[in-house]
């Protein structure tokens, strides 16, 4: 069946996101600051923002449960641009080829709303993408079922009768990937540029 759409996630695939660049200004040491990452201000936390928790009310609970870090984790979303540095070229350069090469694109992240407005702002490249469906918009995060049936609706906007395995979706996320494939999606668990492209190819997108 011929791929008629391109879905990417954006952290990892699109954009080197990563709190350790942040804390690796406000925490030296390395032992110290993984165990901060991985215990106080988790990716577990910050999920329930990416699910559209309010960044105040995930601050405030946090603080409340580990007030001796208070300063730590106030930083954590009021220098979040810090953690954000910048676009990952070689992923990137797939994404234009394919808007050069007229594929419909379209983007599925999760990502607070509170802080997408910052990227759309500052990455000309996201102008490439149709649509995209921004988890804390929604208030659904992958890999529920229900945002994977939210991009799909979206991009039917655009491609009325496409079907599911139609659309290949691009994630760093292993457990995402598994999700759009239990959907009748194709998918491409991203662990490199050349391991994309090859995957796209492999399904018959030519860019």
């Amino acid at each position: 069946m011929t791929i008629r759409a391109v879905v990417f996630d954006f952290g990892g695939v699109l954009f080197d996101w990563n709190p350790h660049h942040l804390y690796r200004k406000l925490i030296a040491d390395d032992r110290e600051r993984q165990w901060f990452l991985d215990t106080i201000c988790t990716q577990a936390w910050n999920t329930e923002q990416d699910a559209g928790r309010s960044l105040a009310e995930g601050t405030r609970i946090l603080v409340e449960q580990h007030p001796h870090h208070e300063a730590l984790i106030r930083a954590y979303y009021a220098r979040w641009h810090e953690m954000l540095r910048g676009p990952l070229a070689e992923g990137v350069t797939i994404l234009k080829a394919l808007h050069q090469a007229n594929m419909p694109l379209f983007g599925l992240t999760n990502w607070s709303a509170e802080t997408f407005p910052y990227a759309r702002a500052n990455y000309p490249f996201l102008q490439y993408f149709r649509d995209i469906v921004v988890s804390g918009e929604l208030q659904l995060i992958k890999p529920d079922a229900a945002i994977y049936h939210a991009s799909l609706n979206q991009i039917r906007a655009h491609l009325p009768d496409i079907q599911p395995a139609e659309v290949v979706f691009i994630d760093d996320v292993a457990g995402n990937i598994d999700a759009a494939v239990a959907l009748g999606w194709q998918g491409i668990h991203h662990v490199s540029a050349e391991h994309t492209a090859a995957c796209l190819r492999e399904l018959g997108v030519g860019f």
